[in-house]
Parts: structure tokens; sequence; C-alpha cells
């Protein structure tokens, strides 16, 4: 059974990542001025900002380097006395003008983030408002930084303890969300009374400067969120070295994870992390066969793959495992493989080309030890970008892509019989980040859940995230957690004051 994925005679069109740039109503959005201590600075040196659909340049942005890191940590210092005693609510009015402005500036947003991330165009839409939501969701919950008081275990005595803000902050944020990864960790630390410098993925600057522009027009003051752009060891060695910089969040992989919570070791930073995710897609034989494709179409899919939840091994067990392999081919078929600007698109580009070569890389070793292609060819049809999507079925435990994080718009399916078996080679991962179940026995939807060890988990659903929830991992899929009423918790200390002598 094979089946051709949707594939383009012609190219996308030269220049149109520049042509849409061109074609905003905010050109300031385009300057790629960075932003420090109220000031944006064009830079001495530029860094040219390509379109990964096509791999040409068709923007500039200022080069941030190591002094001028000094100088926002400066600022940010500076700055911090006068934010943390602004009321919460006063602070909470800034959060949603700026979310405010982010929905008003959606499209051009979204035009930025697909010009230069590669994602369709309507999920760099939903990304815009999935950011602004942490804006707003933060703006409420700084006013809920509720302290406690603790029935006292001396006599004469009184027990307080209180959230006060940690200092300084920094944020390292990814690629693949340049916008929601932004405002989830900066909206927590300005709600908290921290001001936050965020480095952005040099990959993705130009929507991280203009969210930058909106924060300030939003009357965020001069030196409490600035966004410097350059190179990732350069910019960050000085937040890992200085002690003025207490809290650090890095949204990446776990690899640079690993050497940030070591580098960040040396001055004992709060540092909370996002890491990889390996997510396991758990399809029992009693569930709804077409409910379970659309799930796992959604689950795989969703930004051409190159999400931290995107279904990695997808278990189908044994008695539904060729009526869903086949139903599976069917949906991902008509998918359709371009340039993220084009509104037909549902798969664009992947972001960086070590992205695309892993996908590859992975798809060879599975054939190469006996799982079959259900996909396409995987000839370079648009650009080195692109990988079509591909669909592996009677993949095995040894095999690349059973063990590594895939990042791309490949699906593999494994074959499982019992559901002991499929919770250990489950939890047989150092990742544990996201699960999936599909089941409609509410007993073993209950199991399952509790047996996964993974920090989130979605049961016959493929959508989970937003502000409310906890976003997290367990094992080296991270630390701490961002968003819900947790998030603003990883930008505050706990102070614990003992009244005593109280008695008359």
């Amino acid at each position: 059974m094979v089946f051709q994925a949707a594939r383009h005679k012609n190219p996308p069109s030269l220049g149109l990542a520049r042509r849409h740039l061109e074609n905003l109503r905010r050109r300031d959005f385009a300057a790629g001025a960075a932003l420090i201590d109220g000031r944006w600075i064009a830079g001495d040196q530029r860094d040219v900002v390509v379109d990964p659909a096509r791999g040409e340049g068709f923007a500039e942005v200022a080069r941030c380097s190591a002094q001028d890191m000094n100088l926002a940590i400066t600022a940010a210092e500076r700055s911090s006395s006068t934010w943390r005693e602004m009321l919460p609510a006063k602070r909470g009015g800034i959060l949603k003008g700026w979310a405010s402005l982010m929905l008003t500036h959606s499209e051009e947003l979204a035009v930025l983030v697909t010009s230069e991330q590669g994602k369709p165009l309507a999920e760099a839409r939903h990304e815009i408002a999935y950011g602004a939501g942490f804006l707003e969701w933060f703006a409420a919950e700084g006013e809920r930084a509720y302290g406690e008081t603790i029935p006292s275990h001396k006599p004469g005595s009184l027990l307080h303890v209180r959230m006060q803000p940690i200092g300084v902050a920094a944020a390292i944020t990814p690629w693949n969300f340049p916008v929601a990864m932004i405002t989830r960790k900066a909206g927590a630390a300005l709600a908290a009374g921290c001001p936050i410098i965020v480095k952005p993925a040099p990959e993705t600057p130009l929507s991280a400067l203009a969210v930058a522009r909106l924060a300030e027009e939003a009357g965020v003051p001069r030196g409490v969120f600035q966004v410097l752009v350059g190179d990732p060891v350069e910019l960050t060695t000085p937040l890992l070295r200085d002690t003025r910089v207490r809290a650090l969040s890095f949204t990446g992989s776990t690899q640079v994870g690993r050497l940030l919570l070591e580098g960040a070791a040396a001055t004992v930073k709060k540092v909370s992390l996002e890491l990889g995710g390996h997510a396991p897609f758990l399809i029992f034989d009693d569930v709804d066969l077409d409910k379970a494709v659309k799930g796992a179409l959604a689950a795989k899919f969703a930004t051409s793959g190159q999400d931290c939840l995107a279904a990695n091994r997808i278990y189908a067990q044994r008695g539904i495992y060729d009526a869903f392999v086949e139903a599976f081919a069917a949906a991902i078929a008509p998918l359709k493989v371009g340039h993220g600007l084009d509104p037909a698109t549902d798969i664009g580009p992947m972001t960086k080309l070590s992205v695309a070569n892993k996908c590859r890389a992975q798809i060879d070793d599975a054939v190469t030890k006996g799982a079959q292609l259900i996909s396409a060819r995987q000839e370079q049809v648009l650009g080195e970008n692109f990988v079509l999507p591909t669909l592996l079925s009677g993949v095995t435990d040894d095999m690349l892509i059973a063990n590594e994080e895939t990042f791309g718009p490949v699906a593999a399916v494994l074959p499982f019989d019992t559901e002991e078996e499929v919770l250990a080679r489950a939890n047989a991962s150092e990742m544990g980040l996201a699960a999936y179940v599909y089941t409609d026995s509410l007993r073993r939807a209950l199991r399952v859940s509790e047996g996964v060890q993974y920090g989130m988990v979605g049961i016959n659903t493929a959508s989970f995230t937003g502000s409310p929830i906890p976003f997290g991992g367990w094992k080296q899929s991270g630390l701490g957690r961002e968003g819900s009423r947790h998030g603003i918790e990883e930008y505050m200390e706990l102070k614990y004051v003992c009244f005593g002598d109280l008695a008359a």
C-alpha cells in the first residue's frame, strides 16, 4: 500500500517573504534593531534573516555583542526596584495593553513568523493569539501571588510566608514558536515584578523584535523588557556568569539545556527548562478509528512536526493496527507541502537544514532495518529544507526514530499487544514531556494516565495546551513549569518572616 503525498511542479515565487515584508503596515517591524535600555540599536554589524523555504535572505537585524548584553543587565538591574514596587494591578494593565496590541497587529506578526520560521500562515496566526493569551493570563495572575500564614509552633509568635520577585530574569527562546515562547516567559516574569532580558533564536529575530516594539508602546518601562539578537554563545555567557541575573528560563534541546544548567550552577541561578520531547501516542483497539486518526494527524503534523509535543512514537494495538495504518495513510495523502505564505499550505519547510537532514536520516535508518515506507519518495521537490509527509509502518524499538525526537513530518507507527507492554515501552525514554492516550475505557484511561512517566497527558485529544495549564516535563524533558498559576513561581522567591515576642 503506497500513497503519493502532494507535490509541486513549480517552486514558490522568488522573494515571496521579502515582498510580504515590504507590504507590512508597520514598516518598523522590519527594522531589525535591538532593544537595549529603552533604545533601538541598529548596530555596527548585521545578521541576515533567511526564508527557510527558499534559503534566501530577506531582512537584516542588529548583531549584539557581549558588551551589549552587559549594558542590558545593568539596565535591568537599575529598573528592577521601580518595576517591583509598582502595584500588581498596574503591571497587569500594561500586560493587557501589550496583549491587545499584539492582537491588533496579529496579521503582520503572523507574516513575520511565517517568513522567518516557515510554518503555515494559519498556524502563525494561531500562535499570535496563543502568545497574547499568556500576557492576559499573567496580567491577572500577578494579583494572586499569595503568601500564607503558618500556625505558629512558638509561643507569642506570628509566622508569615511572602512571595517576592527574584530579580533580573533572562529568557532564551526557540525558533519553533518564536512569539509564544517569549510571552509565556516574559508575561510570568513581568507579572511577578521582574525585569527580563530575552535572547531569541537567531533564526527568528524579527518577530521577537516586533513584539518588543509593542511592549514599549504598551508602556513597559525602559530596561524592564529588552531583546538582544546575536551569537548564542556570546550573548548567553554574560547571562550565566553575572550574579545580577537571578533566574534563567530556556526552551530548546535537552543537549543545550544541560549546558545551560551546568553554566548557571556557578552563580546558583533559579533555572527553568522546557526541553526535548519524544511523545508516545497510545491507541488501544477499543477506540473509534476515525477519532484516533484525526488525533494522530493533529498531534504529528502541527507546525510541520516541529513541535516538542509532536507524537513521535505512535503505538497502535494489534487489533486495530492494520486498519489504523491504512486510514492514517489516507489522511496524510492530501496534505499540501509548500511555502508557508501560500494559504493552501499544510506543511511548510523545516526551519533548519539540520532538522530536515535528521528526518531523512531517520527514514533511511528505519527502511534499512525493515520498516515499510508509506509515503512519497524523499527527493528534494521544493528545496533542501522540505521533508514530505512520511509514514513508516512496522517500526521497531531498535530504530533511530523510536529512540530520538524527530521534529519533522515523519510519523512512526509501532504495533503492541498489551497495556503493560506498551506502558513499559512508552516509559523507556529519558524524555518525559507529553503523552497521548486513545481509549474508550475510562478505567484504562485512568490506569494509563497514572502509569505514563510524562508531565502532560492528553486523553482522547491532541489539544491540551494553553495559558491555564502547567506546561512542563519529567526526567530530561525539563525543570519547572510554565503557564498556569505555577508559572509565576519560577520568577519569585519565598520569604519566611517570624514575628516574635507578641505577648503583651
